[in-house]
């Protein structure tokens, strides 16, 4: 049997629990966090401060941002 792996471009540095917590949720992308606010994110289980800051800076660099921060 193939393994299966989701292809993804999240940010290293998250944590695999992070990690895990958003493939499972269909985040594969850093471009998908700017239709989420960091509020929804902290609700997953997995996800803390650590990975919300990391998606954060990497958006920042991009000019993205999250959902509640873009306007």
């Amino acid at each position: 049997m193939a393994q299966q792996e989701v292809e993804h471009s999240l940010p290293q540095g998250i944590g695999r629990p992070a990690t895990n917590a958003l493939l499972l949720a269909g985040f594969t992308h850093l471009e998908q966090f700017t239709t989420v606010s960091e509020k929804d994110l902290l609700k997953l289980h997995g996800v803390g401060p650590k990975a919300i800051r990391i998606l954060r800076q990497a958006l920042h660099e991009k000019r993205l941002s999250f959902s509640e921060d873009a306007q």
